[in-house]
């Protein structure tokens, strides 16, 4: 099998999981193999509480995974890095922190190396103010250290897995089954639409067929779904002649087409190709190539430490020894848990002074303590 026959038979297991769950295991093992990892899958991480949830892994070990969120997650070096970076950018633990600083920290003794990792290539799917979902491939000693290669692998794959972890949360649908897939899609609050090659309409649910009501944002003109945006429709033209021609022809496109109705409020349009795979018998009864989910845009806010970083400048090695202060206690509390010199955190914190303006530790907790957000515990 070549490259371009491998990734879009990927793609298409991908994209299978959006509409079925319990398929997501088999992807991300393909995933796995195309990236060049062990192990990995989809996490969710609370970046206000510095817990998280795996939803689906392979190649793993559960009860590490469950410690990770439960204690490790505040020890991880790289979790500061994690947090500034944006949606579909990939990175490597190696890239912000050397190994050789990385393998002297009690994150590596007790959580990385039993488990015989030595790196990944993670990439932040989705954020808000609090949450991000996560994909990562661990690499093992056997897989070397991740290389621009891997990481370039990743990136590939990124949109379509966004895509499919998007879609995948407006619906929860056991199986695509034709006979029940129109009577799943009338339960959403999210608007779908099934549309042919050239954007007729081929099924609306009741959400759908409401959007279409206001004729707002969203209209049928001839029997054609239409975008009241000339440039907008003219991507969702594109888009339909695309998922005709297969899952691979999607590309990046439509991973994000944006709406704006009349009154400002904004939504957010994702489409699924139903043109192979197990959505080919979703797609066949309706004589349909794609899927459309429209719904109201989240609010992407940034998290408390991206704000932090972003407003004094801080770079990742300061915003986690700064976490590290915070959560973790004293100069050596917090060298201990990083693995590093109690030196190397006194410069960080000298730093941290000046760029704050803070001049004790005490006054550095009470700053950043006033970016807490109120709403959560």
């Amino acid at each position: 099998m070549t490259d371009a026959e491998q990734i879009s038979d990927l793609i298409g297991h991908i994209y299978d999981a959006a509409l079925d769950a319990a398929l997501w295991p088999d992807a991300l093992v393909g995933v796995n193999s195309f990236v060049g990892g062990s192990g990995g899958g989809l996490h969710v991480r609370d970046v206000a509480r510095r817990t998280g949830k795996v939803h689906y892994e392979v190649g793993t070990e559960p009860s590490y995974s469950k410690l990770y969120f439960e204690k490790y997650a505040k020890l991880d070096p790289a979790s500061a890095a994690y947090f500034v970076l944006g949606v579909g950018e990939v990175t490597s633990n190696s890239l912000p922190i050397p190994h050789s600083e990385l393998i002297e920290t009690r994150f590596y003794k007790e959580w990385v190396q039993p488990q015989g990792w030595i790196d990944n290539v993670l990439v932040t799917l989705e954020k808000s103010s609090t949450i991000r979902a996560e994909h990562v491939v661990f690499r093992s000693e056997r897989d070397g250290m991740a290389d621009e290669p891997s990481r370039q692998r990743m990136r590939l794959l990124v949109p379509h897995v966004r895509r499919a972890v998007l879609i995948g949360d407006v619906i929860d649908l056991k199986t695509a089954e034709a006979s029940t897939f129109a009577d799943s899609l009338d339960g959403l609050s999210a608007g779908i639409f099934l549309v042919d090659h050239a954007g007729r309409i081929v099924h609306a649910n009741a959400s759908g067929h409401a959007m279409l009501t206001t004729d707002d944002f969203l209209r049928a003109a001839g029997g054609r779904l239409v975008a009241s945006d000339g440039q907008t429709d003219q991507a969702l033209r594109d888009a339909y002649a695309s998922a005709g021609s297969g899952d691979a022809a999607i590309g990046i496109r439509g991973i994000a087409v944006p709406l704006t109705a009349r009154d400002g409020e904004r939504y957010v349009l994702h489409l699924l190709p139903l043109t192979s795979g197990t959505r080919r018998r979703t797609g066949a009864s309706y004589s349909a190539v794609a899927a459309l989910f429209v719904r109201k845009a989240a609010l992407d806010a940034p998290s408390r430490p991206e704000v932090i970083a972003k407003m004094f400048g801080l770079t990742p090695s300061e915003l986690r020894v700064l976490l590290g202060i915070v959560e973790v206690g004293g100069v050596a509390e917090t060298a201990m848990a990083l693995g590093i010199a109690e030196t190397t955190v006194k410069t960080h914190l000298h730093q941290l002074f000046a760029k704050t303006g803070t001049r004790r530790q005490a006054e550095l907790v009470k700053l950043i303590a006033g970016f807490s957000n109120p709403m959560v515990g």
